[in-house]
């Protein structure tokens, strides 16, 4: 029994169809696993963009804090500034011309100091 051209290309085509169709079954069941991690994966990533929104949330609010804290500070600085220029202008600068009387003045009075409480103890 032999076979024809038309049986062979019929087998042929039969054999081609059965793979074809084994291939596109196995590149379906692949691309649904696969949709089913994206699904999982765009699940966490969306889990994770609200977690980063939480955080974004709270690094404004501190960030809004430490404007409060800089113009606090700010403030403080130049009340210390003002405060040492007027100490320096007003005040140090014009004793400074008595300070070599007003120190040998004060060390003998603390030494006197020291000495009484000595004698008063002792």
């Amino acid at each position: 029994m032999t076979l024809t051209l038309n049986q062979v290309l019929g087998i042929i085509l039969t054999v081609a169809a059965v793979v074809v169709a084994t291939f596109l079954v196995m590149f379906l069941t692949q691309l649904r696993k696969t949709a089913r991690e994206g699904e999982k994966t765009l699940l966490k990533a969306q889990e994770t963009m609200d977690s980063l929104k939480a955080i974004e949330a709270k690094v404004d609010e501190g960030l809004d804090n430490l404007g409060e804290v800089l113009t606090a500070s700010k403030r403080a600085a130049t009340g210390l500034a003002e405060a040492s220029f007027f100490l320096s202008t007003r005040v140090l600068r014009p004793s400074a011309k008595y300070w070599p009387f007003l120190i040998p003045l004060v060390r003998l009075g603390l030494r006197e100091l020291k000495k009484r409480k000595e004698k008063k103890d002792g």
